[in-house]
């Protein structure tokens, strides 16, 4: 029998379906979710590739799956990031982000720094977490750190919380400070910068004709580089001028631009401060009759805080004192998302030098309507502590109120006053207030003596300027009891607070 060639057919394999428009959209979320779970460090790869094999599109499957996806992006329902697509308006599962701010409970938020803001609206906020573990002396990022966070949808997100939750895998870098020189003239109209830095003070800058402002020779001034090359020295602009590097201003703004301490108020928060009111006697009690006292450097300022005491004469406490301790009630003026508490979340705090201070709030607020000036209407947060005649705190009620202070003083001359030399502002007070304030601290002490804390009882230097400015000599003045009463009083303050939160 002769062999016979068979020709037999395979059977032909079958194309699978094209992928909707829905299935693709999902599979990108789902992949997404997946690398979020997964911990992954970097966007999960999803491209035409990655879709043509997970849905076994052949070659022509490909090219409609190309020209499907051309039309998705360009109606915006998919998003290409570099060579890999994403759901519009979505995260990536690693961030690197601002530090733009912190919600009402204090947590910081972030905003991605790529996003694409005509496409998208606004960028999205995250809420910033840190790791449960962190190592002794790691920086902390804070309001104007750039980080890198890990992602991933908020649990609980509504207006006022973040729509993200981020892990912060990294802290890239702290606001850059300025760079700081002193101008010198230099031919034609232009000049050359020495920076101040020791770290850059043999690498001078050349400032071309036409960015030096208004900079003369000596000037200290802030720049920005405008080019660095392999060749000759790096060009310069003057973007600011500080003043003489001889005037008295120059240490102090060395050390302002430097830190990059905030120290220009921006436009919102002057107009709010200077269309402050007084605060009213609404929704406060009246205690203008109470004769608080403020006790505070010779020099200082601003006045936010006072204090008064005298004996309890309840008879369930004998020997004991009400401590009363008032605080200016910032919140009468500065409200939540205003331009002024946008001011004071950036700043965090006053910074003090030896010729300025740099507030927190506009002088408005911090020097005058803030400031418990004496024989002045104010409004105030009291705290009313009753102490038993050994000093310890039996009870505490706070009270929002409207105050006038009976006199302003300072801490040596309500010493001197305790130690027999009056004056034409404590004669009148010291019986009815200063003693009894000094026979509170006294049992306070006796509180504190018992409960043994640590105490550091450091000495404070201060420095005492020249008329033009210069150093003239560093002095440790005493520590007088006037002092210690106020801290104790208002350590006995903020652990009421304490209690009342919790």
């Amino acid at each position: 029998m002769s062999s016979q060639k068979v020709n037999k057919k395979l059977p032909a394999t079958r194309a699978a379906p094209l992928p909707s428009r829905e299935d693709i959209l999902a599979f990108i979320a789902r992949e997404r979710d997946v690398a979020v779970r997964a911990g992954s460090a970097q966007p999960a790869k999803i491209g035409k590739r990655e879709i043509a094999r997970a849905f076994g599109l052949d070659a022509e499957g490909k090219m409609a799956l190309k020209r499907l996806l051309r039309e998705l992006e360009t109606e915006g329902a998919v998003a290409r990031k570099r060579s890999s697509l994403t759901s519009p308006g979505v995260l990536p599962p690693v961030v690197l982000a601002d530090i733009t701010g912190r919600t009402r409970d204090g947590e910081l938020t972030a905003e991605p720094v790529e996003w694409d803001a005509p496409t998208h609206g606004k960028a999205p906020r995250i809420l910033v977490t840190m790791p449960s573990k962190r190592k002794a002396g790691a920086p902390v990022p804070g309001v104007g750190n750039r980080v890198l966070l890990r992602v991933e949808p908020g649990r609980d997100s509504t207006p006022e919380r973040p729509h993200y939750e981020g892990r912060v895998i990294k802290l890239i870098a702290k606001t850059k400070a300025q760079l700081l020189g002193i101008f010198r003239d230099g031919p034609g109209a232009g000049g050359r910068i020495i920076p101040i830095d020791k770290k850059n003070a043999n690498r001078e800058l050349e400032v071309p004709e036409g960015h030096r402002g208004t900079a003369q020779d000596g000037d200290l001034v802030a720049v920005e580089i405008l080019r660095e090359g392999r060749y000759g020295l790096p060009q310069a602009r003057v973007a600011e001028r500080l003043g003489s590097i001889a005037s008295e201003r120059a240490i102090s703004l060395i050390a302002i631009h430097t830190h990059n301490i905030p120290h220009v108020f921006r436009p919102d928060a002057l107009a709010e401060a200077e269309h402050a009111r007084a605060a009213s006697l609404q929704g406060r009690e009246d205690w203008r009759d109470l004769p608080l006292i403020t006790i505070d450097p010779a020099d200082a300022k601003d006045h936010d805080d006072a204090v008064f005491a005298m004996p309890d004469d309840s008879e369930a406490n004998p020997g004991g004192f009400i401590v009363t301790v008032a605080i200016a009630d910032v919140a009468a003026y500065v409200r939540p998302g205003s331009g002024l508490d946008r001011e004071a979340l950036l700043r965090g705090n006053s910074v003090y030098f030896p010729d300025r201070v740099v507030p927190m709030l506009p002088e408005r607020i911090s020097n005058d309507l803030c400031s418990l000036l004496p024989l002045q209407d104010r409004p105030a947060l009291a705290v009313q502590m009753v102490l038993d005649k050994a000093g310890k705190k039996l009870r505490h009620m706070f009270h929002r109120i409207m105050m006038r202070s009976a006199a302003k003083l300072s801490y040596q001359q309500a010493q001197a006053a305790i130690d027999g030399h009056t004056d034409a502002t404590t004669a009148p007070i010291l019986d009815s207030v200063l003693k009894p304030l000094w026979a509170a601290y006294a049992a306070a002490t006796a509180a504190r003596g018992a409960r043994a804390p640590l105490e550091l009882d450091l000495p404070e230097r201060k420095l005492l300027l020249k008329a033009d400015g210069t150093v003239d000599r560093v002095v440790t003045p005493p520590r007088l009891d006037a002092h210690k009463l106020i801290e104790e009083f208002m350590i006995l303050a903020n652990v009421a607070a304490a209690e009342m939160l919790e």
